[in-house]
């Protein structure tokens, strides 16, 4: 990596802190403090990247095959999961979410676009609205970067 201009470095160092604060901000925005943060997250890694063992759930939250059991034990509970049998080995179970789990995550991801919207009304004015609307392709390409 080549040296970046201090400029550039104190905007990224910004950027991050603001994306990470917006970020743990729309977690708090959820159904009424049902869902632990980990609850939540793998409901969400469900509904993204679709059906998933137990431990590749592990793997992909960084946790514990133990930890993970307890979690989807909860969300077992709560109805949101299906577990059916791996077609290529019976012996594994693959998890996916079910209709209400469904209904809950396009349900928090709802309320989620709804608190940022307001707050985007409330918090700019128009002519600053429109300039955060004009950097959404410049960040997207920084992302996909």
């Amino acid at each position: 990596m080549g040296e970046v201009p201090a400029h550039v470095a104190e905007t990224a160092g910004w950027l991050r802190g603001v994306v990470a604060q917006l970020h743990r901000r729309l977690r708090h925005v959820d159904n009424a403090g049902i869902l632990t943060p980990s609850q939540s997250a793998v409901l969400n890694r469900l509904h993204r990247e679709g059906p998933a063992t137990q431990g590749e759930l592990a793997a992909a939250e960084h946790v514990r095959q133990q930890s993970m059991a307890a979690t989807l034990g909860v969300l077992d509970e709560l109805g949101y999961l299906a577990r059916t049998p791996d077609p290529a080995d019976r012996r594994r179970v693959v998890i996916s979410l079910s209709e209400s789990g469904s209904d809950t995550v396009r349900g928090i991801l709802q309320h989620r676009e709804e608190w940022l919207a307001q707050a985007l009304a409330d918090a700019l004015s128009p002519g600053e609205l429109e300039a955060v609307t004009r950097a959404l392709p410049l960040l997207q390409r920084v992302a996909e970067h």
